[in-house]
């Protein structure tokens, strides 16, 4: 496979020197009033330019046929023009303001929105896919943004002292329970999703909606794509793996549907790149999906979406607690999920969203000390079902109500060698809430949500209360507090089901200034843990434990020439009293300081893109049993750090738009540490570090029918 794509790679790279189409035009207001500063790009792609002080913009592309250009600018609506190219071609639009973006606040306390429409958007879905170093994680790429850790041995992601099990997942307003791949023992799962499949995403670290519930710190809020341009299939090949799908537009445009197929074998790559432990089974994933789109009415849509895949890996690692044995863990995991959602207008203000979920996740596990013990099975199954119906109401001209209700039956199984421990929970809850908007300046959410969980007989209120204030045009101040709940987790429900919730109250400030080309960022929090799970000297929801700190963000867009770059820091202040700790003191997943840079250089002439991000993180906390309770976690890891880069070519060979892509993650290779273990009798230890230090990816993809070479870039 690796030898296939450096021969494309060869062959194919000339081919790039086509013929291109000079594109010029005139951007105008209303009033035929000339404007500066308008974003102007062919959908999808990197060719583009800005509007000079009369209005007009000039840029070269190679693509062809049926194309959609757009043009953007803070305070007006996005305009999309459809045009057909072949050749040289003038574009003159006409832009609209939006009143709504020029004068009336937004909620943005704890939140980093990202989509195309929101004009108080920080990072847009391109922005969060294509960075480098992240693979196109989506969680991976959220870790350059404030409040977030980099816990690379471990699955989630963690955010504001919370674990990674306190931040939830949901797709067009549904949980997702298993978001991740399974991973080996540090080495967590990637996301199961694509990034190309969401139109808009919003993270939230905190402060969420009472829309969502069962989160103690964070939520990850994700929007499907509604239907395709044009019908279209692609393939696709790398080092790792190949793939294909198709996107079939009906012929009324009012529906869609499309499937997709991909495999992946890391085998060939491992054989050239040699980890640090052995594969007993090289990882080996089959996954395909399918969607469906469908048009009700002007106003109605009918989406559907379903994947499902099988994962087989295992590693053989040095053994701690037997010197001169291996140890053994291999994992099959297969897992579906689906999802439909139905949206409509109702008249008079009203509007309908309802949706149906239901997912199911099986790891088969085998420990074995080879050649020392029997071996040990565990299998772990999870299910959910769930619906979920909400009603909005406008209140005017910006103020609306909205309130709804959800259920979800969950059915969790487990057994180790055959000793089972297994639950039923039938989880109700119902929100209500209204942004009330006092003038344009000044807005208000006011509401709560209660829930109830069959397994734990108890029911919670979590009222949630925001506040924001618009200070001038570009900038404004929000405020933000709620009170959130969560089930503990599965493997302490199994053995102790009369467990009660976890709560966590928040407190946060913000401050954010957003220019056409700059975006400044501030905000400062609080978060009081109660109730959380200890397991020593019994299993209660006794803990407690808080996270106070401070965050900077900034992005700047225009300073250096066809360059794109934003900073991140984080302070965090965060001691807990859970699990078997003693008593509070900073957990083994949280570093006092984390900072981020992502660097991204546009090269137009040669539609060449060059990335690179720059991750740093101090020490983190680790267990040393050698030491006396008093010095519980009292020693630190080294600094973690990581540079990733990356370049992508967009071209096109006959009809197939085509983009090379390469990257590589930890490029200088740094050495990092997670933590230790240490043998049952403290006298030895083991590092705990990544497999495969540095990745090194590189492919090649087609689409025939429509451009989606930049999707390509964000699936990669």
């Amino acid at each position: 496979m690796k030898q296939l794509n450096l021969i494309l790679f060869t062959l194919l790279l000339p081919v790039c020197m086509m013929g291109q189409q000079r594109i010029t035009g005139k951007i105008t207001d209303g009033k035929k009033r000339p404007l500066q500063g308008v974003n102007v790009a062919i959908k999808d792609t990197y060719d583009g330019a800005t509007s000079a002080a009369d209005g007009s913009f000039s840029f070269t592309t190679d693509v062809k046929g049926v194309q959609y250009i757009t043009a953007t600018l803070l305070g007006y609506t996005t305009q999309e023009q459809k045009v057909f190219i072949n050749g040289a071609l003038e574009v003159n639009i006409i832009m609209r303001n939006n009143v709504n973006d020029l004068k009336v606040v937004t909620i943005t306390a704890g939140s980093f929105e990202a989509s195309d429409e929101g004009k108080t958007t920080v990072l847009k879905p391109l922005d969060i896919v294509t960075t480098a170093g992240a693979g196109a994680d989506i969680v991976n790429a959220l870790k350059t943004l404030p409040g977030t850790q980099q816990t690379n041995d471990r699955e989630g992601l963690f955010v504001r002292g919370g674990t990674g099990y306190e931040t939830q997942t949901y797709i067009d307003g549904m949980l997702v329970r298993n978001p991740f791949y399974s991973g080996l023992p540090d080495q967590p799962g990637r996301g199961r999703f694509s990034p190309f499949l969401f139109k808009g995403t919003t993270f939230s670290s905190g402060g969420y909606s009472a829309q969502y519930g069962q989160g103690l710190s964070s939520a990850l809020i994700l929007e499907s794509t509604d239907l395709p341009q044009r019908s279209s299939y692609s393939l696709g090949a790398s080092v790792i793996g190949i793939s294909g799908g198709l996107e079939e537009l009906s012929k009324d445009k009012k529906g869609s549907y499309g499937i997709e197929a991909d495999y992946t074998n890391l085998g060939p790559y491992l054989d050239v790149l040699k980890p640090k432990y052995k594969f007993s089974a090289n990882p080996v994933i089959m996954g395909g999906s399918a969607n469906f789109r469908r048009k009700t009415s002007k106003t109605g849509m009918l989406k559907f979406y379903g994947y499902a895949n099988k994962t087989h890996m295992g590693t053989i690692r040095p053994s701690l607690e037997l010197p001169g044995y291996e140890e053994q863990f291999e994992l099959k995991n297969h897992n579906i999920y689906t999802n439909l959602t139905y949206k409509e207008s109702l008249g008079n203000d009203w509007k309908f969203n309802a949706g149906l979920s239901y997912s199911t996740n099986v790891d088969k596990i085998d420990l074995d000390t080879l050649n020392k013990s029997t071996p040990a099975k565990i299998k772990n199954q999870s299910e959910l079902a769930q619906v979920k119906a909400m009603l909005t109401k406008g209140l005017g001209q910006y103020s609306l109500l909205r309130f709804g209700g959800e259920y979800q039956y969950s059915v969790e199984k487990s057994a180790f060698n055959n000793w089972p421990a297994n639950y039923v929970d039938n989880y109700t809850a119902g929100f209500v809430e209204s942004d009330i908007y006092v003038t344009p300046r000044l807005v208000g959410r006011f509401g709560g949500r209660v829930e109830y969980s069959s397994v734990l007989a108890k029911a919670n209120v979590a009222p949630r209360v925001s506040l924001a204030y618009k200070l001038t045009g570009l900038s404004q101040v929000s405020l933000a507090y709620g009170d959130f709940y969560e089930k503990p987790e599965q493997q302490y429900l199994r053995f102790k089901p009369d467990l009660g919730y976890m709560k966590a109250t928040h407190y946060i400030a913000t401050y954010q200034w957003v220019a056409k080309h700059y975006t400044l960022r501030v905000e400062a929090f609080y978060k009081k843990y109660h109730d959380l799970v200890k397991t020593s000297p019994d299993t209660t929801t006794s803990g407690t434990g808080y996270a106070k700190g401070i965050e900077l963000f900034w992005r700047d867009r225009k300073t250096i020439k066809n360059t794109d770059y934003w900073i991140s820091y984080s302070y965090l202040d965060t001691k807990r009293n859970y699990l078997n700790y003693p008593f509070e003191v900073q957990p083994d997943f949280a570093a006092k300081h984390t900072f981020s840079v992502v660097y991204k250089y546009n090269i137009p002439a040669i539609s060449t893109n060059l990335g690179i991000t720059y991750s740093f993180s101090s020490g983190r906390p680790y267990y040393n049993p050698n030491l006396p309770e008093s010095k519980f976690m009292s020693e630190k890891t080294m600094t973690y750090n990581s540079i990733g880069l990356s370049a992508s070519y967009l071209t096109s060979i006959r009809k197939a738009f085509t983009i090379f892509v390469l990257s590589v993650s930890n490029a200088p290779n740094f050495k990092q540490v997670y933590g230790y273990r240490y043998s049952s009798d403290k006298l030895r230890r083991q590092e705990v570090v990544p497999n495969i230090p540095r990745f090194i990816y590189l492919g090649m993809f087609m689409n025939f029918g429509i451009d989606r070479r930049q999707d390509v870039i964000n699936n990669l």
